[in-house]
């Protein structure tokens, strides 16, 4: 590991042992450990099929609707070093229209996408989305519909662009890590009883996406602009008591567009392990 990733990793850890001593109603957030059997990001597959182990830590701010975050993203196999990912995050959530059909919740954040192995910033990328949801849109109770729009630009001037060659033509072919990602997402969560006898009621969540790409590779690979891909995903939360939960999630991505994943389906598994505070 780089001395970089060795002093973020440390100043992450430091930060949220000093988190975790707060008086209660000062901070409040969560800690988060996922493996994941593959790491699909928005429907490219980051590692080239292999698992991964995603860090995370989020703290609400004093309970003020601001928010910071870091999660990172590291191949389980070796081989992968120039792809290892942290994602920091700054951001502001809050309701409007409360208690009318169209109450809206909302949360705009900024992101900075750091490749900490890499010596410069070169493929270091920055992005600012916002995320709208509308939970009492529909008749159906915990059906809420989601809308994702974000913005992606390199961090740099003189960032790395990839230039591919088309085994066809053999003419290369310039991608861009600069562009927009609409996502439009369903949730339902339903409760199924007597599943766990100790528990009188467990709920299972429901989740599908679809993503359209503005024509952005996010590693400068040349992408059509389409709709990329659809996920669907079914996931459920254990509580473990003393504030810690487990969430097993299966998920399945049909892709689109080829240039974007090359796989027409992509399975995968996922196992998070929280920890509120």
């Amino acid at each position: 590991m780089s001395k970089r990733a060795i002093l973020s990793t440390s100043v992450i850890l430091l930060s949220l042992s000093g988190l975790l001593q707060a008086e209660p109603g000062e901070l409040h957030g969560l800690v988060d450990l996922v493996y994941q059997s593959k790491y699909i990001w928005r429907g490219f597959d980051v590692f080239d099929g292999k698992s991964a182990i995603q860090p995370a830590v989020d703290v609400d701010l004093f309970e003020t609707g601001f928010g910071i975050s870091a999660m990172g993203h590291r191949a389980n196999t070796s081989g992968f070093e120039n792809e290892e990912r942290w994602d920091y995050t700054g951001y502001y959530y809050n309701r409007v229209f409360e208690n009318r059909p169209y109450e809206t919740t909302f949360r705009v954040s900024y992101v900075y996408y750091n490749f900490p192995q890499l010596t410069r910033k070169l493929r270091d990328l920055q992005e600012m989305n916002g995320i709208f949801s509308w939970p009492k849109l529909f008749p159906v109770k915990d059906l809420v519909p989601t809308y994702v729009l974000a913005r992606m630009w390199p961090s740099s001037k003189d960032a790395v662009i990839s230039h591919e060659r088309d085994l066809t033509t053999g003419r290369r072919s310039s991608g861009s890590p600069s562009g927009w990602f609409h996502i439009f997402m369903l949730d339902y969560a339903f409760p199924i009883k007597g599943l766990v006898p100790e528990i009188p009621e467990h709920i299972i969540d429901l989740h599908a996406e679809l993503v359209y790409n503005d024509g952005v590779g996010p590693a400068g690979q040349n992408v059509d602009q389409d709709w990329s891909n659809a996920v669907f995903g079914i996931s459920t939360d254990i509580d473990l008591g003393q504030n810690f939960s487990l969430t097993p999630a299966l998920y399945y991505q049909m892709t689109m567009e080829d240039t974007v994943n090359t796989d027409d389906g992509e399975t995968w598994v996922s196992l998070s392990l929280k920890y509120k505070f």
